[in-house]
């Protein structure tokens, strides 16, 4: 099989969130049939639709011969091992590892639905996605840049490198 490029949205806002999504990204290095193509900026913003403090998020790119379903499976393996718990819908967590894009297929299973079904309306994907990448497309939707507008109200920095 060839690789297949995908995209990831790593996140956090419990404990130190900046250590649990680099800590993610390099765990992201280790996963089988995948290499870790490369990571946009990390970015802080407030919940949207959760509670909690405000949440630090990249986005990843990984080239992977893994099918989605696996690749999502390999992702809650890394969750859980950050010690992620799912008490209730949007519940503030430790990691949140998304299957952003699996190269430009729609899916859409009980356990899996790939573009992921938000990422158009939120600023801390598309944002970090169109650096990566300016010219993505998101399948069924078309080119990310044009949903820019619509998130422009969005609040949403880039945290300083050390």
């Amino acid at each position: 099989m060839e690789p297949v490029i995908s995209y990831i949205g790593v996140g956090s806002n419990l404990g130190d969130a900046l250590h649990n999504v680099s800590a993610a990204i390099a765990a992201l290095q280790h996963l089988p049939h995948t290499q870790l193509h490369s990571h946009s900026s990390v970015f802080r913003s407030a919940p949207i639709d959760a509670i909690g403090d405000d949440f630090i998020n990249t986005v990843a790119r990984v080239d992977t011969t893994l099918s989605a379903e696996s690749l999502l499976a390999e992702l809650q393996k890394i969750e859980l091992s950050f010690g992620r718990e799912r008490p209730f819908r949007n519940a503030p967590r430790t990691l949140d590892l998304d299957l952003l894009l699996y190269g430009d297929v729609e899916i859409s299973t009980n356990t899996l639905v790939v573009p992921h079904p938000r990422m158009t309306v939120r600023a801390f994907v598309i944002l970090p996605l169109l650096e990566l990448n300016p010219d993505v497309a998101i399948p069924g939707y078309g080119q990310a840049s044009r949903y820019v507008q619509a998130i422009s109200d969005q609040v949403i920095h880039v945290v300083p490198k050390n």
